[in-house]
């Protein structure tokens, strides 16, 4: 039961994904207002097109390019992959259904029941099919529903399409179409970002907050991808972002829980402060960033990425790392 090597690249990015959400999730957890008036100010016009809606279509995507990886690293295990997949599913519905107690708009049931209804049958189609209904199902949401959790089983499917067309391998070896696709999604996300503050507090009655959202998300993840080239700056990057993504579970429950301490503490949602708020990312970040660095250097997975590894396999699995230093990762 030894875990496959994992995907640094793919722990960097998801490690992005959680910094991003964690602003909008103390905006969510603190009782701050941060509606659409019809003039929305500076601070107001940063975070709807820097942070709300930008890094959870992200995260969403990355899921089900995920799940394609475990089905994969299953089927070497069992004859019966498919099963496991639907244990760690219902596995996670019970972690989900634990997190609402702390954060009722949490994603994680969410994410487990679409993984049931949606990954789990689209795992027999042809990667064609996957792509074009992850491409319709995306489309439908933002245009009938202004995107919202409705577009989780879209960005699922096209993170499988992507993970089926071995997207992450070719974003390692093709730097120049990495940089064409960086080139294209960026210019799109700063006009749509602009187009969005040009229509202020009217624009929020209409597809483009949700369709800047997902255009930001893959400039976020592209932008991420050729930074971590950069000798120096990669390795930067990496040193704070893999950590945290290999730990992606264990971060995204404990932040809640750390949000709602700083808010009884500093009485967030009682008195909006940007400064406070941003001040309170931060320390959790720096907070997570520390304690995920410290406990892999001694354990293959996070607490409950190993929890819910166990639960999966319905066996008890090691997770301490040898004593000669030696480090296994895994995605399992």
């Amino acid at each position: 039961m030894t875990a496959p090597e994992r995907i640094r690249e793919i722990d960097a990015v998801r490690g992005l994904a959680l910094c991003g959400i964690l602003p909008p999730n103390i905006v969510a957890m603190t009782g701050v207002h941060r509606g659409a008036p019809v003039d929305p100010g500076p601070a107001a016009h940063v975070y709807e097109t820097l942070l709300h809606q930008r890094f959870f279509p992200l995260f969403s995507f990355l899921f089900g390019l995920g799940s394609v990886l475990f089905l994969r690293s299953a089927r070497l295990r069992s004859d019966r992959p498919r099963d496991v997949l639907l244990a760690r599913f219902g596995f996670l519905v019970l972690f989900g259904v634990a997190h609402q107690m702390l954060q009722p708009n949490e994603i994680l049931l969410p994410y487990a029941l679409a993984g049931i209804a949606v990954v789990l049958p689209a795992s027999w189609l042809p990667r064609w099919a996957t792509l074009v209904c992850g491409i319709a199902f995306t489309a439908a949401s933002l245009a009938i529903d202004q995107g919202g959790i409705t577009l989780i089983p879209g960005l699922f499917l096209l993170g499988m399409a992507a993970a089926e067309y071995d997207l992450p391998d070719l974003a390692g070896e093709r730097g120049r179409s990495l940089a064409v696709v960086f080139a294209v999604t960026g210019a799109a996300a700063i006009a749509l970002n602009v187009w969005q503050i040009a229509g202020g507090g009217a624009a929020f009655d209409t597809p483009l907050p949700a369709t800047a959202g997902v255009v930001t998300a893959a400039a976020y993840a592209t932008g991420l991808l050729m930074l971590l080239r950069v000798p120096g700056l990669g390795g930067a990057l990496s040193f704070v972002l893999e950590p945290l993504g290999r730990l992606a579970l264990t971060n995204y429950i404990t932040a809640s829980a750390l949000i709602l301490a700083a808010d009884a503490l500093l009485d967030l949602g009682e008195r909006p402060r940007v400064t406070a708020a941003a001040g309170t990312a931060l320390a959790i970040l720096a907070l997570q960033t520390a304690f995920s660095r410290l406990w892999l250097r001694r354990f293959r997975q996070g607490p409950l990425e190993w929890v819910w590894r166990c639960l999966t396999w319905w066996r008890l699995l090691p997770n301490a790392l040898p004593s000669t230093g030696g480090r296994t990762a895994g995605t399992g």
